[in-house]
């Protein structure tokens, strides 16, 4: 065929995303930069927001390749991380190099509303149940509410790898969503008064404390519950970094240049995952719902059982403190510290805060190896019984 001006340029446009651009292609790319507002101009977690809103955005760019679906594609190797369940326990490694478990040990009460936040994991579990996903998937949408995205990916990957990428971007939305979603619930649920209470100075924790504490609940947790292993262990691990005193390199490469390197790889592997055909469906809009309701009654549930400790207490723990129960580590002691603030300058709640947002970190990751251990996969059991199996075979073969 003779190529001629009109030809050539119909090849031309033909051969340019525009020509393939679909209306569920443009809603995403308008979803991408909806995120990019809200990470550069709203400032809200940009760590985290902004490289989900880029990969959204190459991912549904028409012949880009940029999908986690598109194999050979430079963000599929990145999903891969994700996928075979490496990414999540590198980040778990760093936050735990970042954390300082001192406020815990300090006042270990705070470990109950750790616990008490997990309500809204419980919560979405029953109404993802109601609204059709089954045992399995609905314990993936449920851990949403821990507001912990590396063990909302982890136990997806386990569980429901199929709802995966609306898990992983509604986990890490509403993580980075936390300082606009959990000050309203925290301010209808407290009075003034609740919010001026000022708490005592921690007392300090000595070094062997703080380097037992990560051997002693590995060793109890991961034993109690094996299918958390690789989350739990890393996060003691990254501690122990910190807090050993001998590792010096090891807990400043943990904390800077290992975690933001798999921040960026984990982050446009989730934005990554955000394609139309993923994305735009019923069922991802029933995740996303369910997400934002499990992440309010764990604020909530946090905030009430504070309030109860508070009276129990004869008014010395600020009820404030109960919103960090959350996994969102220290976004969520950071805006415990900020509505105390606000009603007190005077009054530094953070430190205090960030006792329940560490109990929220493990709290999530115990509820993911409850989850994992009842309606995940029992490989461990079933090897074991076939190993023993072939072994008895294998003596009963042997020449008398």
């Amino acid at each position: 065929m003779e190529l001629t001006f009109g030809n050539a340029a119909t090849k031309i446009i033909g051969s340019t995303g525009f020509s393939s651009l679909t209306i569920g292609d443009g809603t995403m790319i308008l979803v991408a930069c909806v995120l990019l507002y809200l990470a550069i101009w709203k400032k809200f977690e940009p760590l985290l927001l902004l490289p989900i809103g880029f990969g959204c955005l190459l991912a549904n760019l028409p012949f880009s390749m940029m999908a986690s679906t598109d194999s050979g594609g430079l963000l599929n190797f990145f999903y891969q991380g994700v996928k075979h369940e490496i990414l999540p326990p590198l980040v778990f490694l760093g936050v735990g190099a970042l954390t300082d478990f001192g406020p815990l040990l300090a006042n270990p009460t705070t470990l109950l509303l750790g616990a008490a936040a997990q309500i809204g994991v419980y919560t979405t579990l029953v109404g993802a149940v109601f609204l059709g996903f089954d045992l399995k998937e609905a314990s993936a949408i449920g851990i949403i509410g821990g507001a912990d995205g590396p063990t909302s990916i982890f136990i997806a990957t386990k569980l429901a790898p199929h709802l995966l990428a609306p898990i992983a971007v509604a986990a890490y939305s509403y993580m980075s969503l936390v300082p606009l979603i959990q000050p309203p619930i925290m301010r209808w649920l407290t009075t003034a008064e609740e919010r001026k209470i000022k708490m005592e100075q921690l007392k300090p924790i000595s070094q062997t404390v703080k380097i037992i504490f990560p051997v002693a609940v590995t060793i109890v947790c991961c034993l109690m519950l094996p299918g958390v292993t690789p989350l739990l262990g890393m996060l003691m691990l990254g501690n122990l970094f910190r807090e050993s005193g001998v590792t010096a390199r090891l807990h400043e490469t943990a904390e800077t240049h290992l975690i933001n390197i798999v921040t960026i790889l984990l982050a446009l592997a989730v934005g990554s995952s955000m394609t139309a055909e993923s994305f735009l469906r019923l069922e991802t809009m029933k995740i996303i719902i369910l997400g934002l309701l499990a992440f309010c009654v764990a604020t909530a549930g946090g905030v009430i059982f504070a309030k109860i400790m508070s009276k129990l207490s004869g008014g010395k723990i600020n009820p404030l403190i109960g919103s960090a129960g959350v996994s969102a580590v220290p976004m969520a002691a950071r805006v415990s510290q900020k509505v105390g603030a606000d009603e007190d300058r005077s009054n530094f709640l953070l430190m205090h805060a960030m006792g329940p947002n560490v109990a929220g970190v493990i709290g999530s990751a115990v509820a993911a190896g409850v989850f994992i251990s009842l309606f995940g996969d029992p490989m461990v059991g079933s090897n074991h019984a076939e190993i023993s199996t072939n072994i008895i075979a294998t003596i009963s073969s042997l020449p008398k």
